[in-house]
């Protein structure tokens, strides 16, 4: 090799590992993200996602492998102790779980004794029931059938439980622009009791971190959304990002993206706190509490007032969150820790 070309090369690689340390140090330097410990972004009405024990039926426990577990949902002590949990952080939102639907529309039947003693212990909390189901597999919204079995079925358990503040609905996959979706809202909000919220889980906005058009909305499809839904919480996560910091970016960018979109529904920020090792679609490291509210923080933060449909973060979810989480979630959001109910 003559010395010309080995000159070059060594150019070449020179530039590169230059332009490279250059990359690294604008990343240690780059602040997406803010930390706020004065309480300022907790409104005091933020939600959690809860598991189906709270609410299931016998054979609910039996299909699942989890008869030993029955006791401990069906115990008044044990509700109460998460009914004070949550009351002393700030959650006035739980969507305990009631999912799938069967596929002809019907959601799971509930255990009545139950589903009554932990409304008696959740009482002053807005409790509604997250239905819904995987599309294709038990959620059918472009049949008709469906949509009216799915519609009454939410009307009668409303109407059986007054103390039930509404129903969350959870349909996925669920592409932006889908009309069938918007059916299944449109329905539900005539039939449902007055009063009743409809609250519905959503897909984040695009971006170009994460280019995959079938779990995003986009800006008129949120506001078609909106106009159907009382809330929106939306699924802040699975995103199969690597980095930190680009994730707390992707978080400010998003909350002021909904924000905006969703009006006038209100908006619930949701964010992870499951671990979920080893699946492609998320890195626990990276979307956990943590970062999701130096982002969520950082987003907020460009407001002078905060918006009017803002009304907190939702938690996903309840079986997940340890102590450490619990712990942070005290220091880094909430105002201080106090008795609201």
């Amino acid at each position: 090799m003559n010395t010309s070309v080995l000159r070059r090369r060594l150019n070449i690689i020179l530039t590169i590992v230059i332009i490279g340390g250059l990359l690294l140090s604008i990343y240690q330097l780059w602040t997406p993200g803010k930390k706020i410990q004065n309480g300022s972004h907790d409104l005091q009405r933020n939600g959690i996602w809860l598991q189906h024990g709270w609410l299931g039926d016998d054979e609910w426990f039996e299909r699942n492998k989890k008869v030993k577990l029955i006791f401990y949902f069906r115990n008044a002590s044990n509700i109460r102790q998460l009914a004070e949990q949550l009351n002393i952080h700030h959650i006035t939102d739980v969507f305990p779980h009631l999912c799938p639907t069967s596929p002809d529309g019907y959601i799971p039947p509930v255990d009545e004794n139950q589903t009554e003693l932990f409304l008696r212990e959740f009482k002053g909390f807005r409790v509604m029931p997250w239905v819904g189901g995987v599309s294709g597999v038990q959620a059918f919204p472009a049949k008709p059938e469906w949509r009216e079995n799915f519609t009454r079925s939410i009307q009668d358990l409303l109407r059986r439980y007054p103390q039930f503040a509404g129903i969350h609905i959870n349909i996925e996959p669920c592409r932006s622009g889908n009309k069938e979706y918007l059916a299944v809202l449109q329905e539900v909000r005539k039939a449902l009791p007055e009063g009743k919220i409809l609250s519905v889980a959503a897909y984040p906005p695009p971006t170009l971190w994460h280019p995959f058009a079938e779990v995003h909305w986009d800006k008129d499809y949120y506001q078609q959304v909106a106009q159907y839904s009382d809330q929106i919480a939306v699924m802040m996560y699975d995103t199969a990002m690597r980095f930190k910091k680009v994730y707390q970016y992707i978080m400010a960018s998003w909350t002021q993206d909904v924000l905006e979109w969703a009006s006038p529904s209100s908006v619930l920020l949701g964010v992870p706190t499951y671990k979920d090792e080893g699946v492609g679609y998320h890195v626990p490291e990276v979307e956990n509490l943590s970062n999701a509210l130096l982002g969520i923080h950082a987003g907020l933060s460009s407001y002078p007032v905060l918006p009017r449909n803002y009304q907190g973060i939702a938690l996903y979810c309840e079986w997940e969150m340890d102590e450490t989480e619990w712990q942070f979630w005290e220091k880094y959001f909430l105002q201080s820790i106090a008795i609201m109910r």
